[in-house]
């Protein structure tokens, strides 16, 4: 099967909304406790998770539009906009280590394209 352009765009898309998905179960997380219901009103993590639902109602209708072993590749790429997020909105600090493994996926994403050609 070929994989439409348009399939790829929904997935990077639905990654990109995606990554946010976890920044706001972080933030969220800060109001965490032993009430169960008051959980319902902590708008962040409620937020952080209608975002993964928006992210996999993105991931599904493109699934129709091209292979799954060239598609699913690409939600890796949520790795990558979690860490730039968490960095500009988290303040959390990048080292060589994280910036060497954001390296190695976007060369293995590179691979997985070029030999689905």
């Amino acid at each position: 099967m070929q994989t439409e352009l348009w399939a790829v765009f929904l997935v990077i898309t639905g990654g990109i909304i995606g990554s946010f998905g976890p920044i706001f179960l972080k933030l969220g997380s800060a109001g965490l406790n032993k009430n169960l219901l008051s959980q319902f009103k902590n708008y962040k993590l409620i937020l952080g998770i209608l975002i993964y639902i928006l992210s996999a109602a993105m991931f599904i209708p493109a699934l129709k539009g091209g292979d799954l072993s060239l598609l699913y590749p690409l939600v890796s790429l949520s790795y990558v906009w979690v860490s730039l997020l968490s960095m500009f909105i988290l303040k959390e600090k990048m080292n060589y280590t994280k910036w060497f493994g954001i390296f190695l996926i976007l060369c293995g994403v590179s691979l997985i394209g070029l030999g689905s050609r």
